[in-house]
């Protein structure tokens, strides 16, 4: 065994855990940035916004940055308008099982300790955060510094408003109670 190759494969996994550190927010449990995107499987949709997945073998829920989707399972919220078909759309387009891949912005959580992404399915590349808001099942929101797709979304979001696609078409708007 020649030593010269193992000190070259050690230092090479230093750097890459180096590289990786920097770009983490200091959270051991944070998702790696390294290349921006990473995979994990969901285990559970909990509502239009919201999911449940594995990463690296840990479960974490996440809040899908720059949406808003009308409440179907808040215990503070009654269900709101739209709220069932929003859950339904997520579901239906993320069913238990699904590979997605991850991406961050600035902020890694939000206050309640979920991570904040953006999702893509694996399979197709189809974009959820975007889709979910040009099919009228959420409206954005944005939160800085997470504002990524801020100017892509609101044109999405205004396109369907206009269209009255989804909640626009049935509802008074988000926020709106079942009625």
């Amino acid at each position: 065994m020649k030593v010269l190759p193992v000190l070259a494969v050690l230092a090479g996994l230093a750097i890459v855990a180096g590289i990786a550190y920097a770009g983490s927010t200091g959270d051991p449990v944070d998702i790696p940035t390294r290349t921006g995107a990473e995979i994990a499987i969901i285990t559970y949709v909990v509502d239009g916004d919201t999911v449940d997945v594995v990463i690296d073998g840990r479960e974490e829920r996440v809040r899908l940055i720059g949406i808003d989707a009308p409440e179907s399972v808040s215990r503070d919220t009654p269900v709101q308008c739209y709220g069932p078909e929003a859950s339904d759309a997520l579901t239906g387009l993320l069913p238990v099982g699904s590979e997605v891949r991850i991406q961050r912005d600035v902020d890694a959580r939000d206050r309640f300790g979920r991570l904040l992404l953006y999702v893509y399915r694996s399979n197709d590349d189809v974009f959820v955060n975007e889709w979910l808001i040009a099919n009228g099942f959420a409206d954005t929101m944005f939160f800085e510094p997470n504002i990524t797709y801020r100017n892509r979304f609101v044109g999405v979001r205004n396109d369907a408003r206009t269209a009255g696609v989804g909640l626009w078409g049935v509802c008074d708007g988000p926020d709106q109670p079942l009625s």
